[in-house]
């Protein structure tokens, strides 16, 4: 467990979301806040959110939407415990489970994440290609930053084993390896809608946004991007209301 000194404790969705998380190391930002946005859930769902660090991206959207039955998964003990003590800081309810994503069914089953029992997964898996990117020295940031070629691919498969027929996955991925997305999600889901975020117009994507059906077949949707600033470098509204907490639809109507 990390000394009080080597933590924060800092505000999102406009100050409505309290997370205590370590000084250095990898620490929640945008990403897990548009991930909580963009998934789609209701109350009395089950939902499970893999890699969830200190509980950024669940906690968010437990925070949106009541009385979903959030299950937050991550490897790192330490972290673990953190989440834990956010969901409480938060007055928000949590299941906290110290386990990797790719261990296996046993595994999972050993933690009540039995196959086809879950409505909606989020994940925001480590994305950068070990064969192209320096890792951090911090073990901690190069853990969740970095992976295998075979990562999302795994991270894939549990949530495909875990959701129900219908269930929801939602992942945010950078957007220059979209096609090692759409390969992942080949098997067993359709329905994909897409939404890039740029940084600004005329720049391009950075990251992208997706929504996969577990058993779906409808066609793909690639809907107009999200730009999280204007061309004066102000925040849009869109991505303001995004960063507050606000649902942001990912939608092919």
């Amino acid at each position: 467990m990390s000394e009080p000194s080597d933590l924060t404790e800092d505000g999102f969705l406009g100050g409505r979301l309290r997370l205590r998380q370590p000084k250095s190391g990898h620490r929640a930002g945008h990403d897990a806040m548009l991930l909580a946005a963009a998934t789609a859930a209701r109350p009395g769902d089950r939902v499970a959110d893999f890699g969830a660090g200190v509980g950024a991206a669940g906690l968010a959207l437990a925070r949106r939407v009541a009385g979903v039955d959030l299950m937050l998964l991550e490897i790192d003990a330490g972290l673990a415990e953190l989440a834990r003590g956010n969901a409480a800081l938060n007055q928000l309810s949590a299941a906290v489970f110290v386990l990797d994503v790719e261990a296996g069914a046993t595994a999972f089953a050993e933690a009540g994440l039995f196959p086809d029992s879950v409505d909606a997964v989020l994940m925001n898996p480590p994305f950068n290609d070990a064969a192209r990117h320096r890792g951090s020295p911090d073990a901690g940031r190069r853990l969740a930053h970095v992976a295998a070629r075979s990562t999302l691919e795994g991270w894939v498969h549990a949530a495909r084993r875990i959701l129900k027929s219908g269930g929801e996955l939602t992942l945010i991925w950078r957007a220059d390896a979209i096609a090692e997305v759409l390969e992942a999600l080949d098997r067993g889901f359709g329905g994909l809608v897409i939404l890039p975020v740029h940084p600004q117009p005329g720049l391009p994507a950075i990251r992208v946004l997706v929504r996969a059906s577990k058993g779906g077949r409808a066609p793909l949707s690639l809907l107009p991007g999200l730009m999280l600033r204007d061309e004066a470098g102000t925040e849009t509204l869109k991505a303001a209301a995004a960063l507050r907490g606000e649902a942001l639809p990912l939608s092919a109507t």
